[in-house]
């Protein structure tokens, strides 16, 4: 018994082999380009307020239910706490029940008073409680349970990236609808004028005012516009069924909310200190939590260098009489510790080592690498969203000054002194700069919600009651 209290004191008290994790340095920059740095975050802000649709804040709600990776990356939580708790399982000793029953044969030579004739065979039966237990002595169980800890908190990670990803993912989709819902708009509305253009043509040919060519130049440029309404209504029904499947749904119609043109505009993002983004973002600190697992791989490794030290304990009964199995003479007990020492296997658990080794270097680079493309993101949106904002500006003055043009040079065709021509280059070039201010507001808005993404932003994961049942903000408050 002082054997075993011995034993159990070395379990209690061991140590765990391998280096303790410890977070790498980064090497953050300390402020962004050209934007200034501060304490506040658009990261900070819950995507229901971000997005103020009702109609985008209900698709969310109904992605975040439905969608099917997303219930993927849940289950993969499911399996890693399932895995962490198999790990851990082996720090505890095993017990397992034992029933016995069998024919047993004494050797004659064995019993000497044996008379002749006499069968030396007799029943067995036997009931014990069996237990194994491994004396974690330098760490090995410990160790591969701080990895699958660490590996169940990367999945967790895992999974609120994906959420993340979702969220953003479902409103870039519905910018793009809403987006070519516009443009399929402003074609219509262009075809209805370039049909009126056509009527126009063919009156003024009959009463031979103009030429033929005026004519055949108006439907050739309606045909054109026919078919980009076309193209656009294609684009419509295409960017529904993608927006169908991130909803879990099959493709079908969709509600619509507020137009692009609807949108508040978000005079300046706060985008938060550097240093914040590694705590910020979800994917940033699952590729930490990989380091840790991969840092306690080592000292799982390291340990199979040293000796493994186990108890095996039996108490139980055993009887040739089933009838006697259980009385106090039948009882039986066992305890054998067990030590085993490698001692050569041609430098296996050593290039064990080596490989744990060599793994975490590579989750290490590759940890330092996802925070440079962080960085790389959240700078790329910055000047992206900047600049869509300047372009905004830029294409509605445009279209302004295409719309004076074609008015001026109607009245100019209209009075005989230009020819259609004039008149159809102002058309084309009205219609390219709609079409271009649509793309600018898109662009802004999809650059936004990259931002958004890019800082690390979309928690919590549910709207509080407070928020859920707060009035969205209206279109251009």
């Amino acid at each position: 018994m002082r054997r075993l209290a011995v034993l159990s004191a070395l379990a209690l008290a061991g140590c765990e082999v391998g280096p303790d994790y410890a977070r790498p340095e980064v090497a953050a920059p300390t402020a962004w380009r050209d934007t200034p740095a501060e304490a506040e975050s658009l990261a900070n802000v819950p995507w229901w307020k971000i997005f103020g649709d009702p109609e985008l804040q209900e698709l969310i709600r109904i992605a975040l239910e439905e969608n099917k990776d997303l219930k993927i990356a849940a289950e993969r939580v499911v399996e890693a706490r399932a895995r962490l708790g198999f790990t851990a399982a082996d720090l505890y000793p095993r017990v397992d029940l034992r029933l016995e029953s069998g024919l047993a044969q004494r050797s004659r030579d064995g019993l000497p008073n044996l008379p002749p004739g006499i069968d030396n065979k007799s029943d067995f039966y036997a009931a014990s409680l069996d237990v194994f237990w491994e004396l974690d002595v330098f760490g090995r169980i410990r160790r591969a349970t701080e990895a699958e800890r660490a590996r169940l908190m990367s999945t967790e990670e895992g999974w609120k990236a994906v959420v993340l990803g979702l969220v953003s993912g479902v409103a870039e989709a519905y910018v793009e609808l809403r987006d070519s819902d516009v443009r399929l708009e402003i074609s219509r509305r262009t075809l209805a004028s370039r049909a009126q253009s056509v009527d126009l043509a063919r009156i003024r040919f009959e009463g031979q005012v103009t030429s033929e060519k005026d004519w055949r130049q108006a439907q050739a440029e309606y045909r054109r516009i026919e078919s980009i309404v076309h193209e656009f209504e294609r684009l419509v029904r295409e960017n529904e069924n993608r927006l169908s499947t991130l909803l879990g749904r099959n493709p079908g119609p969709l509600a619509r909310g507020w137009s692009t043109r609807e949108w508040p505009e978000l005079p300046q993002v706060p985008v938060g200190l550097p240093s914040d983004l590694v705590e910020n973002r979800p994917d940033l600190r699952a590729a930490e939590q990989n380091l840790v697992a991969a840092n306690a791989d080592i000292g799982q490794a390291k340990a199979l260098l040293y000796p493994r030290i186990a108890l095996t304990g039996s108490f139980g009964y055993e009887s040739t009489d089933f009838d006697d199995l259980f009385k106090d003479t039948a009882k039986s007990w066992s305890i054998v510790g067990g030590l085993l020492q490698p001692i050569f296997n041609a430098g296996q658990n050593r290039s064990r080592v080596e490989i744990a080794e060599s793994r975490m270097r590579q989750v290490l680079y590759a940890y330092e690498q996802s925070i440079l493309l962080a960085f790389l993101e959240v700078e790329n949106s910055l000047v992206g969203y900047r600049k869509a904002k300047d372009r905004r500006v830029s294409e509605t003055a445009r279209v302004e000054a295409e719309r004076r043009v074609l008015y001026l040079s109607d009245l100019r065709y209209r009075g005989g002194v230009a020819d259609y021509l004039e008149v159809l280059d102002a058309q084309r070039s009205l219609f390219s700069a709609e079409l271009d201010e649509a793309a600018a507001i898109r662009d802004s808005l999809l650059e936004l919600i990259r931002l958004y993404k890019s800082l690390g932003g979309g928690w919590p994961y549910e709207p509080e009651e407070t928020a859920a049942s707060e009035p969205a903000a209206a279109p251009g408050d």
